[in-house]
């Protein structure tokens, strides 16, 4: 089972969502931003480390929310999703197709990726 990191970056009371783009596995569907833990490196060192090369920005990350557990056919992964928060850098798109920045109540009109669906329902929670 691979484990996989997400970060739930806020600024205020705005959520940051990317959208995967069409060359990667399940293309256009939402997700929060994150990426596959390397052997010898923490959750929480990945994320960071996710977030920089995939946006460009730094993030201080923060509670960490249940791990969600999902499989995508053969493929199963453990989700581990973390409360973040902005701290400096302008996004720049090195994989995904587009970004916004919505307010927490607006989240469920997008089309998620099925295991951040389940990190939504996690957020919605501690909201």
């Amino acid at each position: 089972m691979k484990l996989v990191t997400c970060a739930i970056i806020m600024d205020r009371e705005d959520v940051l969502v990317t959208r995967r783009s069409r060359r990667m596995p399940h293309p256009l569907k939402w997700e929060f931003p994150g990426g596959k833990v390397k052997d010898g490196e923490t959750p929480e060192a990945c994320i960071r480390r996710e977030i920089r090369e995939e946006l460009g920005i730094e993030i201080s990350v923060g509670r960490m929310l249940p791990p969600v557990i999902h499989s995508y056919g053969s493929k199963a992964f453990r989700l581990i999703p973390f409360i973040c928060q902005h701290l400096e850098g302008v996004i720049e798109l090195a994989e995904h197709s587009e970004f916004k920045w919505l307010p927490a109540g607006d989240l469920d009109g997008l089309d998620w990726l099925d295991a951040d669906a389940e990190v939504l329902k996690l957020l919605k929670e501690k909201l």
